[in-house]
């Protein structure tokens, strides 16, 4: 298995993600994991019909994804993993999932939050999710779309975000 991207994005699959970021990963499969929007009928098919060509795609839960990771369900794949919380890529981290970059893409502005990018935002849960990340060696960064300049995101980037 090999994770190709691993992207948090709060409006999970879009355009974007579909004509920009699947081609240039190199993906054969884009996996959402939501919780929410696996258990909607009707964002799930919705989803569904946005699949980027020549990929399969999968929108499960956390737990479903866990097991089939577990399982290596996806140990032939190259993947595209997309959730909106950190805390997602931080629960596959710990049960062995090789993650080694995490893109930080669009999320929402944040109440009392740090602006990571100009798309891109966090709390102070998800500032302590993010250090844990790079603890356990995941390259953070934040960008956009593929032709946007990548902004390394460090433990030292957070702390002098948090503390401006």
């Amino acid at each position: 298995m090999s994770i190709v991207l691993a992207r948090i994005d709060n409006r999970l699959l879009h355009g974007i993600i579909v004509t920009q970021w699947a081609p240039q990963s190199g993906s054969n499969r884009v996996m959402v994991i939501d919780d929410e929007t696996a258990n909607n009928s009707i964002s799930k098919a919705t989803m569904k019909m946005a699949r980027p060509a020549g990929n399969a795609i999968s929108i499960i839960t956390e737990e479903k994804a866990l097991t089939n990771f577990k399982n290596g369900k996806y140990d032939a794949e190259k993947l595209l993993v997309l959730a909106k919380e950190p805390q997602t890529f931080l629960d596959l981290v710990k049960i062995g999932v090789p993650i080694k970059k995490l893109n930080i893409g669009g999320t929402t502005a944040r109440d009392n939050g740090i602006e990571i990018s100009k798309r891109a935002f966090a709390d102070s849960h998800e500032i302590t999710v993010y250090e844990s990340l790079i603890d356990k060696g995941v390259k953070l960064f934040s960008q956009y779309v593929p032709a946007d300049k990548e902004i390394e995101v460090t433990k030292e980037f957070l702390e002098s975000k948090a503390n401006s």
